[in-house]
């Protein structure tokens, strides 16, 4: 047993010299089916004339007088194939449809035989083709049920309800062909609408949800012509969106934009008390009796505004707090502070109804997805 582990059953296989040293015939011998015969030997290496140990010769571009040789056996002096046609060409291979003595065609933006590089696209998700965008389940309207002029217009977006009773007003607005100047009128889903002369239809409805940057107005239109939240989603879809909601110029987060005035009256209705998240710095550290005073409830506007939870990231660290609330006041989380003599230098909604800015950069924006939207809909905030 030792015989074969040292210098047979081992290593018999792998050189066939060792294992025939001592009488052993590895079951890989070119021999083991002889019945006992003489054993023929080892099986040479591809067919070499000389010893049983040489190996097969490796090409090489060097031969044995150390000379070098040409690629593909061609003749050392003979001269380098031309390019494809390249008569006329100046040695290039010609470009699709061109022909000799013809100028290239200039580069994108090349002038003077100065090369300009084509601009790169901006990294904007924004830029969203109709096949991308997600087709959103269609809600179900009763057809007997009548709507409100200006809210079938606002619906179809064409303008706000404020702007319908306007265009109402100046008779611009027709159903079934009778012009409509009254306000409170109302209309049935498969009514024909006309406005300025154009049918009215009915538009998808679109869910996008920004993170906010700094310096942005929450508005559609704002007259001074800063930078609002509606230039940055300007590119991803041609329906009238609107945000659902205010944040402060500075104010940072999560922000919903949709044209789905229902959706959107229910997320603002106080009486839904829809859950917000703020992350806030403060400009000192927070004490115990401030503290106390935020959670038994701060008087704004004739309303007691009592916060749903207060908490702090890390205990060393009181300047940075979590605020959570569900009222929709105005500046709300700033006036609290102010109220017990703090200010908020940054602010960030971190949550919005459930929804939140994972994965989601400063800046940017995509839609919502279905199942997203349907926990809207049902009113689990």
């Amino acid at each position: 047993m030792n015989n074969f582990q040292n210098d047979g059953f081992r290593d018999g296989g792998r050189r066939g010299e060792r294992g025939n040293r001592d009488g052993f015939q590895p079951h890989n011998s070119y021999s083991h089916q002889n019945d006992g015969a003489t054993p023929r030997g080892k099986r040479p290496r591809f067919t070499t004339n000389s010893s049983s140990d040489a190996q097969r010769p490796r090409f090489s571009r060097v031969t044995p007088a150390g000379e070098q040789r040409p690629r593909f056996a061609q003749d050392a002096a003979q001269e380098r194939r031309p390019r494809f046609n390249a008569e006329g060409y100046n040695d290039r291979r010609p470009r699709f449809n061109e022909t000799a003595g013809q100028e290239r065609r200039q580069r994108f933006g090349q002038q003077d035989g100065e090369k300009q590089f084509r601009p790169k696209r901006q990294n904007n998700p924004g830029l969203y083709s109709q096949k991308k965008r997600i087709a959103y389940e269609e809600k179900y309207e009763d057809p007997t049920k009548p709507i409100r002029l200006n809210k079938y217009l606002a619906n179809a977006g064409i303008c706000s309800r404020r702007e319908a009773d306007d265009f109402i007003l100046a008779g611009v607005i027709s159903v079934n062909g009778v012009v409509v100047s009254e306000l409170g009128a109302k209309v049935l889903p498969t009514d024909k609408v006309m406005f300025h002369e154009q049918p009215v239809r009915r538009e998808k409805k679109v869910y996008i949800l920004l993170n906010k940057p700094k310096n942005t107005v929450t508005t559609t239109d704002d007259p001074q012509e800063r930078h609002t939240v509606i230039d940055i989603v300007k590119n991803a879809c041609s329906e009238r969106i609107y945000p659902v909601g205010r944040l402060d110029r500075n104010t940072t987060g999560v922000l919903l934009l949709t044209n789905d005035g229902d959706l959107a009256s229910k997320l603002t209705h106080p009486k839904f008390e829809k859950k917000k998240v703020y992350a806030a710095t403060l400009d000192k550290d927070l004490t115990e009796e401030a503290y106390n005073e935020i959670m038994a409830g701060v008087m704004l506007d004739d309303e007691l505004i009592i916060p749903d939870a207060l908490e702090f990231p890390r205990e060393d660290d009181r300047k940075h707090v979590g605020l959570q609330i569900h009222s929709g006041q105005n500046r709300v989380v700033r006036r609290i502070f102010e109220k017990v003599g703090y200010k908020v230098v940054q602010l960030d909604r971190v949550s919005f109804a459930g929804l939140t800015k994972k994965n989601l950069p400063r800046g940017k924006y995509r839609f919502l997805t279905q199942q997203e939207v349907n926990y809207l809909m049902m009113g689990n905030f």
